[in-house]
């Protein structure tokens, strides 16, 4: 492992776990033009004193400000490579984004990677959508996916990785919804935070985004985001609050648009005020590509980095508003120390440049992870007793989706080395003794004839999500309207073998209007290079499906959040009115009223379980999970509460989650459970008071193994 440098305790992290066992194996040759690069490329402490060591990061940073000129501050707050990031997804050579740094004076080169989903930089382990790390409620799950992410990058010559992408889904419309955490900011807090400090375990700096709303791709970089304080405190700032305070998150990324009329990454008030001052932020604030307006806004408002140029942060500009008096002198020395000691922190001074030697390395480890991330979040919906597969001898797969991989377009996407669709996997796992057909689709008849002889029908289905482009409706048709009726494949399929199997390959919730016609639907998301071995064990029985809903599927598109309500999505006149509020994700379901298809936390096993026991207290619940089955089986419980509301201003929704955890059990095994409880999950933001504030009032404790399957209730506080 390459040194960590004088990093904060919580940030740079030693490895652990099978991961890490694998990649202690691995040696990190020289550089990739087989050069020696020298222990530290920041030069003799005695001539540059700022390569002391032994010296705190802000001090460093302050003896090395002193010694660049006024140009030179300038030239470290924009990236210099207007070409890496669009060429980044097809070369292994080309960065997301380079600083080229300060040959004079020792300060190295800073390199970036596009990275939520995987390293975008030439061909990289495709891991599963971020969206099915969510589906695994598993912190452990994020930390090795973060950790193969930083490994890869690292590996890949970089020392940031733009990732993770915490932005709390508000309509499942949103082109990027396979590439956040889902709908609820408690579970996006808690893996976004895991994700973190498994990357940043491997020597690479994250950079979490996007701070502060981001929730559509329509008019994105134009949109005005109305937000109420207390909706922008309780839903969409926590998990950057948790990537900062839990994770220590290196950088944070602000992005497009605008939040009550202020540029994301002109905006004072998040990056100096929240950011900053409140959460103890001290890392760097980089933009998103082209999300700077204006330079003296930009500086005065908390930006450290321009992206993917300084097309803005430019000597002429900044000199220019330095003049003027529009910006202080202070101001680019403080953004520029930032810059400087976040560097130091992390090491980047004080380590050889990393080799981009990825194509040479044993990536066992980081394939071994893609498996078994994809299978923790596989989520089984709907099973009629056909799963798991009892060995038929007669399978028919049927759809593209088969043999065709999605991975969602745009920044995200990664090429992968190889990969293993689920045909090929299905036909690896069922033997020689099994006959696997395949028929693409596109003849609805032959695929029906196909499933008629089968033992069972599996069926494939997919949509298309990605960045620049909102879905235009919830159907698989809207999602993919190349690929044909898929609706209508899947029906006639049923109608030839009651055994049907649907498997979805999305990146969020899609309408399942043939739900009751199948015998068994299961949620693979955009399962990454492995999908097809990982999903081939899960219908076999190998492992037990691992996943729960991060979103809330439907049962109606106009059931879903800010439909039917132009002024909230997709806006009017530039401007979308959260008007909504706290009521997103399930709790806007539960609010009004509305039976979705398949619940926020919904997730099915191959076995059953019981929950019993509950001991309710204002700090700490408990619960007791007993394996009702006779088979081995992961149970997910998670822990909500209903919250007092201290008026009628200040409704609160019916149940918000404020715990999970993930559990293996043996046949009748049982195992109790804690959710710690803290001051923070039980207060909502107060308005006036501009604070946290707990309300007196009965709180109301709910444990199940879903939002809508509370098997457990009890309560606290001033109940009367």
């Amino acid at each position: 492992m390459p040194p960590a440098g004088r990093a904060r305790a919580g940030r740079l992290l030693p490895a652990a776990g099978a991961l890490a066992c694998a990649l202690a194996l691995v040696i990190v040759p020289g550089r990739a033009d087989g050069a020696q690069a020298a222990a530290s490329r920041c030069g003799d402490p005695a001539a540059r004193p700022w390569c002391d060591t032994s010296l705190s990061a802000e001090r460093r940073a302050g003896l090395l400000l002193a010694r660049l000129t006024d140009d030179e501050k300038i030239a470290l707050l924009a990236s210099d490579d207007p070409f890496g990031g669009p060429l980044g997804g097809y070369f292994d050579w080309a960065h997301a984004d380079t600083g080229n740094g300060i040959g004079r004076l020792g300060v190295p080169p800073l390199y970036m990677a596009d990275g939520p989903a995987g390293v975008r930089q030439g061909r990289a382990t495709a891991l599963p959508a971020p969206i099915a790390l969510a589906a695994t409620f598993d912190r452990e799950a994020a930390r090795l996916y973060g950790k193969t992410v930083g490994w890869e990058a690292r590996h890949r010559g970089n020392d940031v990785i733009f990732g993770p992408t915490v932005d709390v889904l508000r309509t499942p419309l949103n082109g990027r919804t396979f590439e956040g955490f889902g709908e609820d900011p408690y579970l996006s807090a808690r893996i976004g935070a895991s994700w973190i400090k498994g990357a940043q375990g491997q020597g690479v700096m994250a950079s979490v985004k996007h701070l502060a709303v981001y929730t559509q791709e329509k008019d994105r970089l134009e949109l005005n985001m109305a937000v109420d304080p207390r909706t922008l405190r309780e839903i969409y700032l926590p998990p950057f609050e948790a990537a900062v305070k839990e994770g220590g998150a290196a950088t944070v990324m602000c992005g497009f648009g605008k939040l009550n009329g202020r540029w994301a990454c002109h905006d004072g008030g998040v990056l100096n005020g929240v950011l900053r001052s409140e959460w103890g932020f001290d890392g760097m604030v980089m933009s998103d590509h082209t999300a700077v307006h204006d330079t003296a806004e930009a500086a005065n408002g908390g930006l450290d980095m321009e992206l993917p140029i300084g097309l803005r942060y430019n000597a002429f500009l900044l000199k220019r508003a330095r003049a003027q008096n529009k910006v202080a002198q202070a101001t680019i020395d403080g953004h520029t120390r930032n810059v400087l000691r976040t560097m130091f922190e992390f090491g980047v001074f004080d380590r050889p440049a990393y080799p981009n030697d990825l194509a040479r390395v044993d990536r066992t480890a980081s394939e071994t992870a893609a498996r078994t991330i994809a299978e923790n979040g596989v989520t089984l919906l709907k099973n009629d007793g056909v799963l798991p597969l009892a060995a038929p001898r007669r399978i028919a797969v049927i759809g593209r989706a088969a043999k065709e991989s999605q991975a969602g377009f745009g920044s995200a996407k990664v090429v992968p080395f190889a990969s293993v669709g689920a045909h090929e996997g299905l036909a690896r796992r069922a033997g020689a003794g099994a006959s696997v057909t395949y028929r693409d689709g596109d003849d609805r008849g032959a695929a029906a004839e196909a499933a008629r002889g089968a033992d069972v029908a599996i069926v494939f289905a997919t949509d298309s999500q990605g960045e620049f482009f909102d879905k235009s409706c919830l159907t698989l048709e809207c999602g993919e309207p190349l690929r044909g009726d898929q609706d209508g494949l899947i029906s006639a399929v049923a109608a030839a073998n009651p055994n049907t199997i649907v498997v979805l390959q999305t990146g969020g919730p899609v309408l399942t209007p043939w739900a009751d016609d199948v015998a068994a639907i299961v949620e693979t998301w955009y399962p990454g290079q492995e999908g097809g071995n990982a999903l081939a064990r899960v219908l076999y029985g190998d492992v037990d499906p691992g996943g729960r809903l991060p979103v809330t599927f439907p049962a109606a598109e106009a059931h879903a959040p800010a439909a039917g309500n132009p002024a909230q999505y997709p806006g009017a006149n530039k401007t979308a009115t959260f008007s909504e509020g706290v009521m997103v994700g399930y709790r806007h379901y539960d609010a009004k009223g509305f039976t979705p298809k398949y619940p926020f936390g919904h997730g099915l096993s191959y076995t059953t379980f019981r929950y019993g026991g509950l001991k309710v207290g204002s700090k700490e619940v408990k619960v007791t999970v007993t394996n009702t089955g006779n088979r081995t089986g992961v149970a997910v419980p998670q822990m909500y509460l209903g919250l007092p509301s201290p008026g009628v201003d200040v409704p609160q929704p019916p149940k918000q989650l404020k715990g999970f955890t993930k559990v293996t059990l043996r046949p009748g095994q049982s195992r109790t459970v804690a959710f710690p409880l803290s001051a923070r999950d039980l207060s909502y933001w107060n308005v006036e008071a501009k604070r946290w504030k707990v309300a007196d009032g009965c709180y109301t404790v709910m444990v199940g193994p879903s939002s809508r399957d509370i098997a457990q209730r009890g309560s606290f506080g001033a109940c009367g």
